[in-house]
């Protein structure tokens, strides 16, 4: 019976972190597009001017 109780719980945690990662993914998604955009921007400005 004890470890019936640690199984739940341990089954409860990981539910609770995959919802929790699911939840989170758009700001994820969205800070990975802005990091995207400035990198691009820094190769923009800091490359080689072509004359």
């Amino acid at each position: 019976m004890k470890y019936i109780l640690y199984i739940v719980a341990v089954v409860m945690i990981i539910i609770w972190a995959i919802g929790f990662f699911i939840y989170s993914i758009g700001a994820i998604i969205h800070l990975l597009l802005v990091s995207a955009l400035v990198c691009f921007l820094i190769k923009i400005f800091s490359g080689k001017k072509n004359k």
